[in-house]
Order: structure tokens, then sequence, then C-alpha cells
């Protein structure tokens, strides 16, 4: 199942509240303000605190 970039116009980091971008290569949304990577679980993202990763220096 697909992402639906749609989704990115309403979501936002609930750790940060900043807009989230959609990582197509690893199927993920970031956030760059609180350096949070998100999973994506069939087309639905997973907006979890304990879900995220830190993302890459």
């Amino acid at each position: 199942m697909a992402f639906d970039r749609k989704l990115l116009e309403i979501v936002a980091c609930p750790v940060s509240k900043a807009k989230l971008e959609y990582d197509k290569e690893n199927d993920r949304l970031i956030c760059k303000e609180s350096k949070l990577a998100y999973p994506i679980t069939e087309g639905i993202p997973v907006l979890l605190e304990n879900r995220a990763t830190p993302l890459e220096a």
C-alpha cells in the first residue's frame, strides 16, 4: 500500500509540531527540527514518539 502524500499537508511531528517530509527511499516521514524519522506501516504513518528513530547526523 502506497503512502498518500496528501497527508503531508495535515500531519506534523508529535514532538516539535513541525512539518514532516516524505523520505521515499526509506519509506518514512522525517522531521528535520526534532531529527526523528517515523516509520510508515502499510501506507499509514506511525507518528508515535516511542516508534521514531533518530536521524543519522
